[in-house]
Formats: C-alpha cells, sequence, structure tokens
C-alpha cells in the first residue's frame, strides 16, 4: 500500500505572552509527498517545531488545515493519528530493559502478547539492537539509546514518522553515521517522513527536500540542490551553506540583467538575478544597489593574474577542505575561498589575487 501524502495549508499558531500576542508559525503552507524525507530547518525559535506538533496534534493550531491521505488531522486526537515520533531527548524508561522500553506503548494499546513480541523483536532487529534487548538503556551508548527510541516510534507502524533534532545530543561524528542510518532505514521502509533541525548540512545531507523557515514563516522549499545553487533571498542563502556578499550598484538603473558593478568599478555580468522584497529590500538603500552572493567554493585564489587583488588574512585545514579569509577592497567584511587541497604560496599575510566566475553569481536587487 503506497505511503499516504500530507497537505498542510495556511497553518497558523498565535500565543498569548505578556506583551501581547506572538505569531510562532505564520501562514504555513507545503505537501509532502507519500514515502518522502521532508526536513525543516531554520534557527531556533524559527516555528519548525511548533508546526511539527500541531502535525502530531501536541499543539492545536489557531487556524490552517493539516491532512494526511483523506484524513483531517486538526479533527483527529493526537492518540488516534497513527504517527511514529522521535525527541532529541530518548526519554527512555530507566528501570525497564530495551524491549521493555519499545513494548510499553503497545503495552498500554492492548496488544495481543504474541504480536507485541513479534512487532518488538522485528523492529528491534530492523535497528541492529537484538543483541541488547534484556539491558537497560544505561548499559548503552548515546547512540544505541538514540537507535531505541527510533524502534519505539516505529513499533507502532505508523504512516507518518516525525522527528524533532532526534541528533542533537550526539557528537559530532555519531550524529553523522546516525542521520545516514536514519535515512537508509526511512528509505527501506518507504515511511513518509519529516524531520526538524537547525543544522542545515544535515538537512541537505539526508533530505529529499528541505523547508527554510524564518520567524515563523515558510521562506523557500525545494530540493536540497536546488535551494543551495538558487536561493531565493540573503537569509536562505546565508543559511543554507556560506556565502561571499559584495555590495554592488547595478550598471544600467533598472536592468540588473545588464550587469553590475563592485568597488573599485570591476564589472561582473552574472546570468542570474532576484528581486528582494520586504526587509531586504530595505538594505538596498538606492534603487540601483545590490548584492552580489558567490559561494566560497567557486571563487579562485593564485598568486598572479585574477580579476582582483586582495591578501589572505587566514588559512583553515578542516579535514578535506581548505578554507582561505581573505581581504580585498570589493567587500568589507573578509571574503571565504574554499578549496579541496593548499594552494602553493598562499600563507597567511601573502599577496593574491581573486578571480569570481560570472556565472555561479547571483546578483539580489530591488
Amino acid at each position: 500500500m503506497p505511503a499516504a501524502s500530507l497537505r498542510v495549508r495556511d497553518l497558523t499558531k498565535r500565543f498569548s505572552a505578556v506583551d501581547g500576542e506572538v505569531t510562532a508559525v505564520d501562514r504555513v503552507s507545503f505537501d509532502v509527498a507519500g514515502g518522502e524525507f521532508f526536513t525543516m530547518v531554520g534557527a531556533s525559535g524559527c516555528g519548525k517545531t511548533t508546526t511539527l506538533r500541531m502535525i502530531a496534534g501536541l499543539e492545536p493550531p489557531t487556524s490552517g488545515t493539516i491532512t494526511m491521505g483523506e484524513r483531517d488531522f486538526v479533527a483527529t486526537p493526537a492518540q488516534q493519528r497513527n504517527i511514529g515520533m522521535v525527541f532529541q531527548s530518548y526519554a527512555l524508561f530507566p528501570h525497564l530493559t530495551i524491549f521493555e522500553n519499545v513494548a510499553y506503548g503497545l503495552r498500554l494499546r492492548g496488544v495481543p502478547r504474541a504480536e507485541l513480541e513479534r512487532r518488538v523483536s522485528a523492529t528491534l532487529a530492523l535497528l541492529k539492537l537484538e543483541p541488547y534487548m534484556q539491558r537497560h538503556p544505561a548499559g548503552l551508548s548515546g547512540g544505541q539509546q538514540q537507535r531505541v527510541s527510533i524502534a519505539r516510534a516505529l513499533v507502532y507502524e505508523p504512516e507518518l514518522l516525525l522527528l524533532d533534532e532526534p541528533l542533537a545530543n550526539l557528537d559530532a561524528k555519531l550524529r553523522v553515521q546516525m542521520r545516514e542510518e536514519l535515512r537508509a532505514l526511512q528509505r527501506r521502509l518507504g515511511i513518509t517522513a519529516i524531520y526538524v533541525t537547525h543544522d542545515q548540512e544535515e538537512a541537505t545531507a539526508v533530505s529529499d527536500r528541505i523547508a527554510v523557515f524564518d520567524r515563523g514563516r515558510l521562506i523557500q522549499q525545494g530540493a536540497p540542490e536546488t535551494i543551495y545553487a538558487a536561493p531565493a533571498t540573503l537569509y536562505v542563502a546565508d543559511f543554507i551553506g556560506r556565502a561571499n556578499f559584495l555590495p554592488a550598484t547595478l550598471a544600467t538603473p533598472g536592468a540588473p540583467q545588464a550587469g553590475v558593478l563592485l568597488a573599485g568599478g570591476l564589472r561582473l555580468s552574472p546570468r542570474r538575478q532576484l528581486a528582494l522584497a520586504g526587509e531586504e529590500a530595505g538594505r538596498l538603500a538606492r534603487a540601483d544597489d545590490a548584492i552580489v552572493m558567490l559561494r566560497p567554493e567557486h571563487l579562485s585564489l593564485a598568486a598572479a593574474a585574477g580579476d582582483v587583488a586582495c591578501r589572505v588574512l587566514r588559512v583553515e585545514l578542516l579535514g578535506g577542505l581548505v578554507r582561505y579569509r581573505v581581504e580585498a577592497a570589493i567587500s568589507p567584511q573578509p571574503i571565504l575561498v574554499e578549496t579541496t587541497r593548499p594552494l602553493p604560496g598562499m600563507a597567511e599575510g601573502a599577496p593574491a589575487w581573486l578571480s569570481l566566475p560570472a556565472d555561479d553569481a547571483i546578483v539580489y536587487h530591488r
């Protein structure tokens, strides 16, 4: 049976506060296809977790609709939504064995013993926890405890799996391992999954699609590669990956397609132009102002021959990545350049030349 799809329309949540009403989620709409891994990402307080809690039935919406298949989720009690949920905290019962932790919810539902044992054993096997079923949580590592919390959510055989910052308590290396395991498990089961994280690398690594939230609103949604390559706003460009923002002026006022002039008169003719609105448009004081965005990996650094003279401020070795911070007249902030290996002669303090590829640049204008 194909997995059911989720449809969210104009979802809004307002809370009362001492200083007035606060809108935590503001008219959010999106669809999640059956079997899709969909991630909501954004800074703390952006509304992603509140949206997840409304889908789970843990928080009533102020307005809007949530539909799973043909069912109205807003009118369906949380315990009847057939949802599995994994939280940041493992919330395991320390006095129960792993088997009993996973079986706990099924016992409350009155599942017959034979069926309970079948489902718990199958779920523990799926998550490679069979050798530990008679241990207590204190005898497991953090990664193993998180697997138990995932098993507890999956044992219900839910049609929708919700994950709220499930890897936040793990160390960096284990987080990478666990996110890959989660993704492989979701694909194997074909279950519809909605994931919440503030870690943009985590979001882009595991998701079919991501939704970027900011101050209660869904700013942009799409495939990770699309959002990274063509962020619709400066916020999205800055949040998803690293970006250089260079102040510029339209070469021909009102015609961004004619190219821009950077500080010092360097002309650049990017193929892509995007118009800003609201507060972000207010960052551009004049109608002919613009901002050029370039990803660090698209820039080139050399000892001679390039577009702009610069000086190396800092060299950072980050495993398989080398990040250079350089200063140049075209930017008031240090410019980031990233390469897969160290560049000869590019020591800290060294003079250099920066090359700016117009084809990889995006011009944001009013």
